[in-house]
């Protein structure tokens, strides 16, 4: 699976709240500018060796043209690997930042809000600025991208009696057609039990977590209620299944088994089912509309600038070569990632055509809660949804709401 994937499972950085390191407890110190040669320290959480290698080519050509050098560092555990580096006071350079921990860094001031520096920042995706600002300020590039979108078992689907016209585009449909489904005797729907799949339906029906500056909390709203009332009547009708329901560790692998007829998940699902399931047939279309129309969520890294960092000019010239619509065209062809400048819309999509419903999804994603300390909220929260069919939603949200407000403050 795809970084996303990979850095969502990682453990919670050492340096954020209640982890004990000190990092937290005190805003960083930026550092002055060196000149001269750079000896650039870039450390990344890598999907695999395909993406270590693409990096470690494309540093090594913007060293070359630059008369700077880069060394580049796939981590074991980026989050503890960085954690430990802020906390001793030697941060790499320049490194990976997935959204769902940028609050946490942004907040304490380790990170060198560099964005507006970046050519033409405009082009980045608004969703993705979004993502990566913090108290108004774009702190960094976003390296990447990807979205949740349905994906459908051709075979399974064919089986039902079901063609592509029977793709549910509102929620209305997607009851309806996986009431078919199940009739045929397949599962309709795998979806993970987290809010890192069910939140989409959160944003279909108009809510969130918090307000997108992440600074109040909102989890307790009507619109959050009707989506996960939704989401339970599946559940309790056999519509949709959770994967250990299923036997499986996640969406896709139940996909993969033909265990369900459709999945909620993102594009690093191709990788997976390539490697694991290369003989499943099935077709990606975008999610299906909620009562406020669509929704999605999006999951990405920035590239982060250390403010500690000696070389923050040079650094900045690094991240510019790699978020160029050609360098971010290599990546997605070598291990399978989305630009994140719109300007590569159309060479990405005319190079990966099947990827459309993914790409779509940009212009109306969520990103992760843009707020500091929320780890322990969120994996209450997730808590609660694995047992959503025997707790009502408001209860639910309530928990959530005040457990936000502790953790932001308001």
């Amino acid at each position: 699976m795809k970084s996303y994937l990979t850095l969502l499972a990682l453990a919670p950085i050492v340096a954020c709240a209640a982890c004990g390191s000190g990092f937290n407890d005190q805003q960083a110190q930026p550092s002055q500018q060196t000149s001269g040669p750079a000896s650039l320290q870039i450390l990344i959480g890598s999907s695999g060796q395909a993406e270590t290698d693409a990096v470690k080519q494309a540093a090594a050509a913007w060293a070359k043209s630059s008369g700077n050098s880069a060394t580049v560092t796939p981590a074991q555990d980026i989050g503890q690997q960085l954690g430990q580096a802020f906390a001793g006071g030697t941060p790499p350079d320049v490194f990976y930042v997935d959204a769902s921990r940028f609050a946490d860094y942004a907040s304490v001031g380790a990170l060198e809000p560099y964005g507006d520096k970046i050519s033409n920042p405009a082009d980045f995706y608004e969703s993705l600025r979004t993502t990566f600002t913090f108290d108004g300020k774009f702190y960094c590039a976003p390296k990447d991208f990807s979205t949740l979108a349905l994906v459908v078992n051709q075979d399974l689907w064919s089986k039902a009696g079901l063609s592509e016209s029977d793709v549910p585009t509102t929620w209305d449909q997607l009851t309806a057609v996986s009431k078919k489904l199940k009739d045929s005797g397949v599962t309709p729907l795998a979806i993970g039990d987290t809010r890192d799949r069910i939140g989409a339906f959160m944003v279909e029906a108009g809510g969130w977590i918090t307000t997108p500056d992440g600074k109040q909390a909102t989890a307790d709203s009507p619109q959050n209620a009707q989506a996960l009332d939704y989401v339970r009547t599946l559940l309790k009708d056999k519509l949709a299944q959770y994967p250990k329901q299923l036997d499986a560790g996640w969406g896709g692998e139940a996909f993969g088994k033909a265990k369900a007829a459709m999945t909620v998940e993102g594009n690093w699902i191709k990788g997976a089912l390539q490697a694991d399931f290369p003989d499943v047939k099935y077709a990606v279309y975008e999610m299906p509309a909620g009562p406020k129309g669509k929704g999605t969520l999006s999951f990405t890294n920035c590239w982060g600038i250390a403010a500690k960092s000696k070389y923050k000019e040079q650094a900045i010239s690094f991240v510019e070569a790699m978020t160029t619509v050609d360098q971010q065209m290599a990546f997605a062809k070598a291990f399978g990632v989305m630009p994140s400048r719109q300007s590569a819309k159309d060479a990405y999509a005319q190079e990966f055509p099947k990827d459309a419903a993914f790409l779509n999804g940009a212009a109306y994603a969520q990103g992760p809660v843009n707020a500091p300390k929320m780890d322990s909220v969120l994996a209450d929260f997730d808590t609660g949804l694995q047992k959503l069919t025997t707790i009502s939603s408001k209860s639910l949200l309530e928990r959530v709401q005040k457990n936000t407000q502790s953790a932001i403050g308001g």
